[in-house]
């Protein structure tokens, strides 16, 4: 990747020294930690020249439904695994006994998949409803 151009204006030439107490220190640390800044020599610049600084915060009240979202898509993918083996193995079958029993076990798989999307629709639909509240 190559380096980003810069005009001469836009380069840092000059030094600044400055010192803080612990209390300030803390605060700027704290904003960086929550801003998209990589220093906080790039957060005092940020302040000292009135610029907008971007804070991120996570919603820690969202990690259960995403937690609980992200294992039934894992479980649904396991069932379409297992749907498309089945499809497999019922359209190599010669008799009618071996497909009749493979046709029930993809219904099975499928009913399984029915009870999943409905759960996840009604994840999706509460954190709709926080979405929308704020």
């Amino acid at each position: 990747m190559s380096k980003k151009k810069t005009s001469e204006d836009e380069l840092l030439k000059h030094n600044l020294i400055i010192r803080v107490n612990d209390s300030l220190h803390q605060k700027l640390t704290k904003l960086l930690t929550e801003s998209d800044c990589q220093s906080i020599a790039e957060v005092a610049r940020k302040i000292l020249t009135s610029q907008k600084i971007n804070c991120f915060y996570k919603d820690a009240s969202m990690n259960e439904p995403m937690e609980e979202m992200a294992l039934i898509r894992k479980e649904l993918k396991a069932i379409g695994v297992n749907i498309n083996q089945q499809t497999r193995y019922f359209n190599a079958c010669k008799t009618d006994a071996e497909k009749k029993f493979h046709s029930d076990q993809t219904v099975a798989l499928f009913t399984k998949v029915e009870g999943k999307v409905e759960r996840l629709f009604e994840l999706i639909s509460k954190l709709a409803e926080r979405w929308l509240q704020k």
